[in-house]
């Protein structure tokens, strides 16, 4: 074989290795190899941030790499979905999925632009944060109950606020409304931070947010907490009921934060990323901040946060259909 030809086949075979699954980023060196950028479909300062930076600060430590946090709110998430759906499948992209992108929007916006089951891959589900009722110090119900009697009373009267359509803050009001059976008006914004401003300054009267974005207001009171979404009461707050023993047994909604990549991320890449990310779970900044919020960390394998998906869209496919929730 002369010298031409063997360059040649040299050539063919390089091109096949490199068609692998996986072969590109083998071929590079060990994953990964530059920063990663972990996008939040949502603006800064809700329970979404505290968990994406809690984590990402780790994974720098532990990657070597940064893995900086992207906020891109807009679109009730699809905005940043389609972004990452669409990015290169190398491990160097991820998205903070939640409730609301993942369980909800395929069925309040069944025209998205990506398949939120076919163009990702669920990595780990990475916290629960609860969900707590709270209103403006204004308003005259100083319990859950008082709470429900004034809102069956004055049907309309007050107005509740949340991060945004399709955001946790929504969902969790509309199923409280449709369990309850009374009406208030929707008024979303784009991310907590606005919505925590009108909220404080009594433009609206009523909020369900996660703690990390109210337990400071709680705790001041600039906001009265009601009740809690969780199934159990929570230490941060112990005196204050959940909404299930408050005469609504079975109710429990939570937020709910994972990690996802690109499909076509290779399996080494993803199995890497699980395990850091539960490894970043279990170190001492992100116990303590997640502690002080009442959130639990979780850091369990893809094939259980697939699983946990389908779950959570089967429970949110009825509730969006039975409320007729809908996108404002």
């Amino acid at each position: 074989m002369n010298a031409t030809a063997l360059t040649r086949r040299r050539a063919c075979q390089s091109l096949a290795l490199l068609a692998l699954p996986g072969a590109a980023l083998r071929a590079q060196g060990a994953w990964p190899q530059k920063p990663i950028r972990l996008v939040v479909p949502f603006a800064p300062g809700g329970s979404s941030e505290v968990v994406a930076r809690s984590v990402a600060g780790e994974l720098t430590k532990q990657l070597g790499q940064s893995v900086f946090v992207e906020n891109k709110p807009g679109g009730a998430g699809v905005i940043a979905m389609q972004e990452v759906a669409k990015a290169g499948a190398d491990g160097y992209t991820l998205i903070l999925g939640h409730v609301g992108t993942l369980a909800v929007n395929p069925y309040m916006l069944p025209n998205q632009p990506y398949d939120v089951n076919k163009d990702f891959v669920p990595v780990t589900l990475l916290a629960k944060v609860p969900t707590v009722l709270v209103v403006h110090p204004d308003v005259p119900a100083k319990t859950f109950k008082e709470f429900i009697a004034y809102c069956k009373a004055n049907p309309g009267k007050l107005n509740y606020s949340s991060a945004g359509n399709g955001s946790s803050g929504h969902l969790s009001m509309e199923y409280l409304k449709l369990t309850a059976g009374f009406f208030m008006t929707h008024i979303p914004y784009r991310g907590s931070g606005p919505q925590m401003t009108d909220l404080l300054a009594g433009r609206t009267q009523v909020a369900m947010n996660g703690l990390p974005s109210i337990s400071a207001f709680i705790k001041a009171g600039k906001l009265r907490a009601l009740a809690v979404g969780s199934a159990q009461r929570i230490p941060a707050l112990p005196d204050v009921p959940t909404i299930a023993e408050s005469g609504y047994k079975g109710f429990e909604t939570s937020q709910w934060y994972g990690l996802l990549a690109p499909a076509g991320t290779p399996a080494p890449v993803v199995k890497r990323l699980q395990d850091e990310s539960a490894r970043a779970l279990r170190t001492g900044p992100v116990t303590e901040r997640f502690a002080h919020d009442s959130a639990v960390g979780v850091g369990d394998t893809p094939e259980q946060f697939t699983a946990y998906i389908a779950a959570q869209q089967k429970i949110w496919k009825e509730i969006v259909a039975k409320a007729g929730i809908k996108p404002d």
